[in-house]
Protein backbone atom coordinates (compact mmCIF):
# COMPACT_ATOMS: atom_id res chain seq x y z
CA UNK A 1 0.00 0.00 0.00
CA UNK A 2 1.05 3.41 -1.21
CA UNK A 3 0.96 6.95 0.43
CA UNK A 4 -1.00 9.53 -1.14
CA UNK A 5 2.31 10.82 -2.79
CA UNK A 6 3.25 8.64 -4.24
CA UNK A 7 2.17 9.09 -7.65
CA UNK A 8 4.07 12.06 -8.27
CA UNK A 9 7.20 10.34 -7.22
CA UNK A 10 6.50 6.88 -9.56
CA UNK A 11 5.18 9.00 -11.94
CA UNK A 12 8.51 10.97 -12.03
CA UNK A 13 11.24 7.99 -12.09
CA UNK A 14 8.34 6.58 -15.52
CA UNK A 15 9.43 9.77 -17.21
CA UNK A 16 12.92 9.96 -16.43
CA UNK A 17 13.25 6.44 -17.11
CA UNK A 18 11.72 7.00 -20.38
CA UNK A 19 14.23 9.61 -21.18
CA UNK A 20 11.73 12.25 -20.89
CA UNK A 21 12.57 15.85 -18.80
CA UNK A 22 10.47 16.81 -15.83
CA UNK A 23 9.76 19.19 -13.66
CA UNK A 24 8.86 19.04 -9.84
CA UNK A 25 6.74 21.93 -8.74
CA UNK A 26 6.65 22.08 -4.79
CA UNK A 27 4.55 23.78 -2.26
CA UNK A 28 7.46 24.61 0.06
CA UNK A 29 5.25 27.33 2.71
CA UNK A 30 1.79 28.11 2.77
CA UNK A 31 -0.24 30.58 5.01
CA UNK A 32 -3.84 31.72 5.35
CA UNK A 33 -6.32 30.05 2.96
CA UNK A 34 -4.12 28.71 0.89
CA UNK A 35 -5.69 25.80 -1.66
CA UNK A 36 -2.27 24.69 -1.65
CA UNK A 37 -1.04 23.03 1.24
CA UNK A 38 2.76 22.94 2.47
CA UNK A 39 3.70 19.34 0.94
CA UNK A 40 1.73 19.72 -2.26
CA UNK A 41 3.43 18.60 -5.02
CA UNK A 42 3.26 18.15 -9.15
CA UNK A 43 5.62 17.11 -11.84
CA UNK A 44 5.63 18.26 -15.45
CA UNK A 45 7.06 16.04 -17.90
CA UNK A 46 8.28 16.95 -21.13
CA UNK A 47 6.01 14.91 -23.07
CA UNK A 48 3.22 17.32 -21.77
CA UNK A 49 1.97 14.73 -19.28
CA UNK A 50 1.77 15.77 -15.79
CA UNK A 51 0.74 14.49 -12.20
CA UNK A 52 -0.58 15.47 -8.76
CA UNK A 53 -1.27 19.23 -8.04
CA UNK A 54 -0.66 22.12 -6.00
CA UNK A 55 -3.38 23.76 -5.18
CA UNK A 56 -5.76 23.77 -8.83
CA UNK A 57 -6.99 26.56 -10.20
CA UNK A 58 -5.25 29.47 -12.78
CA UNK A 59 -2.36 29.81 -10.19
CA UNK A 60 -1.82 25.79 -11.08
CA UNK A 61 -2.05 26.34 -14.88
CA UNK A 62 0.32 29.09 -14.75
CA UNK A 63 2.99 27.25 -13.24
CA UNK A 64 2.22 24.30 -15.36
CA UNK A 65 2.79 26.56 -18.37
CA UNK A 66 5.79 28.17 -16.87
CA UNK A 67 7.04 24.15 -16.02
CA UNK A 68 6.78 23.20 -19.95
CA UNK A 69 8.68 26.65 -20.76
CA UNK A 70 11.69 25.58 -18.85
CA UNK A 71 11.98 22.46 -21.70
CA UNK A 72 12.18 24.48 -24.54
CA UNK A 73 14.41 27.71 -22.80
CA UNK A 74 16.69 25.38 -21.42
CA UNK A 75 16.53 26.71 -17.79
CA UNK A 76 17.90 24.25 -15.28
CA UNK A 77 18.38 26.49 -12.78
CA UNK A 78 15.66 26.09 -9.91
CA UNK A 79 13.45 28.89 -8.37
CA UNK A 80 11.21 30.32 -5.32
CA UNK A 81 8.03 31.91 -6.41
CA UNK A 82 5.95 33.66 -3.32
CA UNK A 83 2.43 33.82 -4.47
CA UNK A 84 -0.77 35.42 -2.81
CA UNK A 85 -3.69 34.96 -3.40
CA UNK A 86 -5.18 38.68 -3.70
CA UNK A 87 -6.08 41.10 -6.63
CA UNK A 88 -3.90 43.61 -4.64
CA UNK A 89 -0.92 42.32 -4.28
CA UNK A 90 1.98 42.85 -6.05
CA UNK A 91 3.00 39.33 -6.73
CA UNK A 92 -0.70 37.88 -7.42
CA UNK A 93 -1.46 34.50 -8.22
CA UNK A 94 -4.80 35.47 -9.89
CA UNK A 95 -6.82 33.76 -7.11
CA UNK A 96 -8.61 35.92 -4.60
CA UNK A 97 -9.22 33.33 -1.87
CA UNK A 98 -6.39 35.43 0.20
CA UNK A 99 -3.93 33.34 1.97
CA UNK A 100 -0.55 32.75 0.03
CA UNK A 101 2.39 30.04 -0.94
CA UNK A 102 5.79 28.89 -2.04
CA UNK A 103 5.94 27.08 -4.68
CA UNK A 104 9.76 25.98 -5.84
CA UNK A 105 10.35 25.02 -9.73
CA UNK A 106 12.70 22.27 -9.33
CA UNK A 107 13.86 20.64 -12.72
CA UNK A 108 14.86 16.97 -12.18
CA UNK A 109 18.76 15.56 -12.24
CA UNK A 110 19.91 12.05 -12.74
CA UNK A 111 21.14 11.67 -9.50
CA UNK A 112 18.18 12.55 -7.96
CA UNK A 113 16.65 9.26 -9.56
CA UNK A 114 18.21 6.53 -7.21
CA UNK A 115 16.93 8.93 -3.72
CA UNK A 116 13.51 8.91 -5.26
CA UNK A 117 13.56 5.60 -5.90
CA UNK A 118 14.82 4.45 -2.00
CA UNK A 119 11.88 7.21 -1.30
CA UNK A 120 9.40 5.23 -3.11
CA UNK A 121 10.56 1.73 -1.41
CA UNK A 122 10.09 3.19 1.87
CA UNK A 123 6.17 4.74 1.15
CA UNK A 124 5.72 1.51 0.14
CA UNK A 125 6.74 -0.11 3.06
CA UNK A 126 5.00 2.55 5.41
CA UNK A 127 8.11 3.57 6.82
CA UNK A 128 9.24 7.10 7.69
CA UNK A 129 12.00 9.28 6.79
CA UNK A 130 13.15 12.51 5.72
CA UNK A 131 12.91 14.38 2.21
CA UNK A 132 15.08 17.08 1.51
CA UNK A 133 15.11 19.04 -1.43
CA UNK A 134 17.78 22.06 -1.89
CA UNK A 135 19.83 23.70 -4.64
CA UNK A 136 21.89 20.75 -4.43
CA UNK A 137 19.43 18.50 -5.62
CA UNK A 138 16.62 15.94 -3.66
CA UNK A 139 17.75 13.62 -0.62
CA UNK A 140 15.97 11.14 0.76
CA UNK A 141 16.87 9.57 4.49
CA UNK A 142 15.96 6.97 6.57
CA UNK A 143 16.75 9.31 9.30
CA UNK A 144 13.78 11.48 11.30
CA UNK A 145 14.08 14.70 12.33
CA UNK A 146 10.95 14.54 14.75
CA UNK A 147 11.21 18.60 16.51
CA UNK A 148 11.35 20.43 12.52
CA UNK A 149 8.84 17.84 10.63
CA UNK A 150 8.40 19.91 8.18
CA UNK A 151 10.67 23.09 7.34
CA UNK A 152 11.91 25.54 4.86
CA UNK A 153 14.57 28.51 4.43
CA UNK A 154 15.93 30.62 1.84
CA UNK A 155 18.76 32.76 1.76
CA UNK A 156 19.13 34.67 -1.43
CA UNK A 157 18.82 32.24 -4.19
CA UNK A 158 19.89 29.35 -2.04
CA UNK A 159 16.87 27.46 -0.44
CA UNK A 160 16.43 23.99 1.70
CA UNK A 161 13.07 21.89 2.35
CA UNK A 162 12.55 19.30 4.28
CA UNK A 163 9.43 17.10 5.38
CA UNK A 164 9.09 13.72 7.21
CA UNK A 165 7.57 11.21 4.58
CA UNK A 166 5.70 8.12 5.57
CA UNK A 167 2.38 8.11 7.71
CA UNK A 168 2.52 10.67 10.39
CA UNK A 169 -0.43 10.05 12.47
CA UNK A 170 -2.16 6.17 13.51
CA UNK A 171 -5.76 5.46 13.88
CA UNK A 172 -6.40 2.52 16.17
CA UNK A 173 -9.92 1.74 15.78
CA UNK A 174 -11.71 -0.58 18.19
CA UNK A 175 -13.99 -3.09 16.26
CA UNK A 176 -13.49 -4.52 13.38
CA UNK A 177 -17.49 -4.54 11.69
CA UNK A 178 -19.04 -2.69 8.97
CA UNK A 179 -19.00 0.88 10.18
CA UNK A 180 -14.96 0.14 10.98
CA UNK A 181 -14.95 -1.56 7.46
CA UNK A 182 -16.20 1.62 5.76
CA UNK A 183 -13.86 3.77 7.96
CA UNK A 184 -10.79 2.08 7.38
CA UNK A 185 -11.57 2.52 3.41
CA UNK A 186 -12.30 6.13 4.00
CA UNK A 187 -9.11 7.15 6.18
CA UNK A 188 -7.05 5.02 3.69
CA UNK A 189 -6.93 7.55 1.42
CA UNK A 190 -5.65 10.29 4.21
CA UNK A 191 -2.24 9.36 5.05
CA UNK A 192 -3.66 7.01 8.40
CA UNK A 193 -1.62 4.08 9.41
CA UNK A 194 -4.51 1.97 10.87
CA UNK A 195 -4.78 -0.48 13.00
CA UNK A 196 -7.98 -2.38 13.50
CA UNK A 197 -8.90 -4.33 16.76
CA UNK A 198 -11.34 -7.05 17.37
CA UNK A 199 -12.06 -10.01 20.22
CA UNK A 200 -14.18 -12.08 17.50
CA UNK A 201 -12.12 -14.35 15.82
CA UNK A 202 -12.92 -15.46 11.91
CA UNK A 203 -15.01 -12.09 11.30
CA UNK A 204 -16.05 -12.02 7.95
CA UNK A 205 -15.55 -7.63 7.80
CA UNK A 206 -12.32 -8.36 9.61
CA UNK A 207 -11.42 -10.57 6.66
CA UNK A 208 -12.57 -8.19 3.95
CA UNK A 209 -10.74 -4.94 5.52
CA UNK A 210 -8.04 -4.42 2.94
CA UNK A 211 -7.67 -1.20 3.75
CA UNK A 212 -6.38 -1.10 7.15
CA UNK A 213 -2.17 -1.90 7.89
CA UNK A 214 -2.50 -4.44 10.48
CA UNK A 215 -5.54 -6.55 11.48
CA UNK A 216 -5.69 -7.72 15.56
CA UNK A 217 -7.77 -10.98 16.70
CA UNK A 218 -7.46 -9.71 21.30
CA UNK A 219 -8.17 -12.31 23.70
CA UNK A 220 -10.14 -9.40 25.45
CA UNK A 221 -9.92 -5.50 25.27
CA UNK A 222 -7.33 -4.99 27.93
CA UNK A 223 -4.60 -6.00 25.40
CA UNK A 224 -4.95 -2.72 24.22
CA UNK A 225 -3.25 -0.96 27.48
CA UNK A 226 0.09 -2.46 25.80
CA UNK A 227 -1.22 -2.05 22.21
CA UNK A 228 -2.28 1.73 21.79
CA UNK A 229 0.82 3.61 22.84
CA UNK A 230 -0.10 7.83 24.13
CA UNK A 231 0.63 10.55 21.67
CA UNK A 232 -0.22 13.25 19.71
CA UNK A 233 -0.32 11.64 16.89
CA UNK A 234 -2.44 8.77 17.77
CA UNK A 235 -6.26 8.97 17.39
CA UNK A 236 -8.84 6.39 18.88
CA UNK A 237 -12.54 5.16 17.61
CA UNK A 238 -14.41 2.79 19.93
CA UNK A 239 -17.12 0.76 17.82
CA UNK A 240 -17.04 -2.44 19.09
CA UNK A 241 -20.23 -4.64 18.79
CA UNK A 242 -21.87 -3.51 22.46
CA UNK A 243 -21.43 -1.33 25.06
CA UNK A 244 -19.55 -3.71 27.52
CA UNK A 245 -17.10 -4.11 25.29
CA UNK A 246 -16.96 -0.32 24.35
CA UNK A 247 -16.81 0.17 28.27
CA UNK A 248 -13.61 -2.19 28.62
CA UNK A 249 -12.00 -0.59 25.75
CA UNK A 250 -12.72 2.86 27.44
CA UNK A 251 -11.37 1.97 31.06
CA UNK A 252 -8.38 0.46 29.42
CA UNK A 253 -7.43 3.24 28.00
CA UNK A 254 -7.96 5.83 30.57
CA UNK A 255 -4.90 7.61 31.58
CA UNK A 256 -3.52 7.68 27.93
CA UNK A 257 -3.02 10.97 25.76
CA UNK A 258 -4.45 10.98 22.25
CA UNK A 259 -5.29 13.74 19.71
CA UNK A 260 -8.63 12.31 19.56
CA UNK A 261 -10.51 9.79 20.81
CA UNK A 262 -14.33 8.86 20.12
CA UNK A 263 -16.99 6.11 21.05
CA UNK A 264 -19.74 5.14 18.57
CA UNK A 265 -23.28 4.52 20.41
CA UNK A 266 -26.49 6.57 21.15
CA UNK A 267 -27.13 9.56 23.07
CA UNK A 268 -28.72 7.16 25.65
CA UNK A 269 -25.82 4.73 26.02
CA UNK A 270 -23.11 7.57 25.78
CA UNK A 271 -24.90 8.89 28.81
CA UNK A 272 -25.30 6.09 30.83
CA UNK A 273 -21.68 5.41 30.59
CA UNK A 274 -20.38 9.10 31.20
CA UNK A 275 -22.12 8.79 34.46
CA UNK A 276 -20.51 5.91 35.69
CA UNK A 277 -17.01 7.39 34.76
CA UNK A 278 -17.30 10.55 36.76
CA UNK A 279 -18.19 7.96 39.64
CA UNK A 280 -15.39 5.60 39.52
CA UNK A 281 -12.73 7.34 37.29
CA UNK A 282 -11.70 10.42 39.40
CA UNK A 283 -10.29 12.82 37.24
CA UNK A 284 -11.74 11.93 34.55
CA UNK A 285 -12.13 14.87 31.68
CA UNK A 286 -15.42 13.74 29.38
CA UNK A 287 -15.74 16.98 27.98
CA UNK A 288 -12.57 15.81 25.84
CA UNK A 289 -14.46 12.01 24.49
CA UNK A 290 -16.06 12.86 20.97
CA UNK A 291 -19.48 10.77 21.74
CA UNK A 292 -20.88 9.59 20.09
CA UNK A 293 -18.43 10.10 17.72
CA UNK A 294 -18.59 12.19 14.65
CA UNK A 295 -20.21 15.24 13.26
CA UNK A 296 -23.99 15.98 13.29
CA UNK A 297 -24.89 14.85 10.21
CA UNK A 298 -27.96 12.70 10.71
CA UNK A 299 -26.01 9.79 9.95
CA UNK A 300 -27.91 6.36 9.00
CA UNK A 301 -25.62 3.93 6.83
CA UNK A 302 -22.56 2.60 7.73
CA UNK A 303 -21.01 4.80 5.29
CA UNK A 304 -22.92 7.86 6.46
CA UNK A 305 -21.43 7.60 9.95
CA UNK A 306 -17.81 6.62 8.53
CA UNK A 307 -18.05 9.99 6.73
CA UNK A 308 -18.91 11.75 9.76
CA UNK A 309 -16.14 10.25 11.95
CA UNK A 310 -13.67 10.56 9.32
CA UNK A 311 -14.62 14.66 8.93
CA UNK A 312 -14.10 14.80 12.91
CA UNK A 313 -10.48 13.32 13.03
CA UNK A 314 -9.81 15.68 10.13
CA UNK A 315 -11.32 18.73 12.25
CA UNK A 316 -9.25 17.61 15.01
CA UNK A 317 -6.06 16.85 13.12
CA UNK A 318 -5.95 20.08 11.24
CA UNK A 319 -6.45 22.13 14.39
CA UNK A 320 -2.61 21.77 16.16
CA UNK A 321 -3.68 23.00 19.63
CA UNK A 322 -5.86 20.12 20.41
CA UNK A 323 -5.19 17.15 22.20
CA UNK A 324 -7.20 14.83 24.44
CA UNK A 325 -5.94 13.84 27.82
CA UNK A 326 -8.15 10.68 29.30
Amino acid sequence: MHSRIATVWEFILHKRHSGKEVILLYVVDSRGSSPGRRGFHMAVASDQEFCGTIGGGVMEYKFIEMARSYFTSGHTKPSVHRQVHSKKAEKQSGMICSGEQTILVYKLQDDDCPEIDTLLRSLAAWQKGTLQISNEGIRFSTDINNDRPSFFEQQGEDFLYREQTGYKDELHIIGGGHCSLALSELMSKMNFYIRVYDDRPNLSTMAANHFANEMHTLQNYEELRDLIPDGRNQYVVIMTMGYRSDDQAYRTLAGKQFRYIGMLGSKSKINTLADSYRNEIPGLNLDQLYAPAGLDIKSETTYEIAVSIAAQIIMVRNNPDHAVYI
